[in-house]
């Protein structure tokens, strides 16, 4: 990484306004843009509650503001995480609806009644890791002129949309891939911390101090977590799915707790939740 290019991170990081909001931001209409207040002061911020009834909890993962070298203007950078892309739905379109809550909740936080010049840039940013290759696109709106040359008065440049593939296997040193493995390398599950912080220090002349070494090892335990988690909700539901069949091809609620070693009161209760949902 050339000098110039580590100067202008150091300084990228000194234009973010606040703390960033982690996992606490809403996603739901009418719940991103609810203000609170706080040591005596109002903040006009994030909303971070959802209260819809029988929905799970959907946030942003990671929204903060960042003001402009101008002073004035600002940008709202929002941050995705994908352990891999999806298969249940397509991602970019799961990244439209975010880019698009993030345009119209900012009326009456950001700008009030008819302001609509007042509306900030918007850049969701979706990081997608164990892809086949490296890649990043930049997704925003276009202006075809289709009949006449009429030039309508506005920001086309309000809604953008960055997609960044990790491939599986960590980038070499290239000046080109230099943004993917410094995120390979961060986000890496092979990867020890010391064999992280010296990629980080070492290739990209990013200072560790001892916080920013509690951080990275606090994200490998994080991602421990998170794969763990994932590991046990995925044995739960094909232990629940087992019940549901034996029930469903006449074995009592008895015979199944006998047969998995389970309590009767959970296979009763699994039993009963999917009556319910199938009601």
């Amino acid at each position: 990484m050339d000098t110039e290019l580590k100067n202008a991170s150091k300084e990228v990081v000194s234009y973010i306004e606040g703390q960033p909001y982690i996992s606490t931001v809403s996603i739901e209409p009418g719940l991103t843009n609810i203000s609170g207040a706080k040591d005596g002061q109002r903040i006009v911020g994030f909303n971070s509650e959802n209260g819809e009834l029988n929905e799970g909890l959907v946030r942003f993962d990671i929204v903060f503001y960042v003001r402009m070298k101008d002073g004035l203007s600002q940008i709202i950078i929002n941050i995705e995480a994908q352990k891999d892309e999806p298969k249940g739905y397509e991602i970019l379109n799961r990244a439209i609806f975010y880019v698009s809550r993030l345009i119209s909740s900012q009326k009456e936080r950001d700008f009030e009644n008819s302001s609509y010049d007042d509306i900030k840039r918007v850049y969701s940013i979706w990081v997608c890791m164990n892809m086949d290759g490296n890649s990043m696109n930049h997704i925003h709106l276009m202006n075809d002129n289709v009949i006449g040359s009429y030039e309508w008065r506005g920001k086309l440049d309000l809604l953008n949309i960055i997609m960044i593939g990790l491939a599986e296997e960590l980038s070499g040193h290239d000046e080109r891939y230099e943004l993917h493995r410094l995120l390979g390398a961060l986000l890496s599950k092979e990867l020890t911390i010391d064999e992280k912080l010296n990629i980080i220090g070492n290739e990209y002349d990013i200072p560790i101090e001892e916080n920013f070494r509690k951080d990275v090892s606090l994200m490998c335990n994080l991602s421990q977590g998170i794969e763990e988690k994932g590991i046990a909700i995925g044995k739960a539901a094909a232990e629940a799915e087992i019940i549901i069949t034996m029930y469903h091809n006449g074995f009592t609620a008895e015979q199944i707790a006998s047969a998995i070693n389970k309590d009767i009161e959970e296979v009763e209760a699994i039993i009963e939740g999917k009556e319910l949902e199938l009601a």
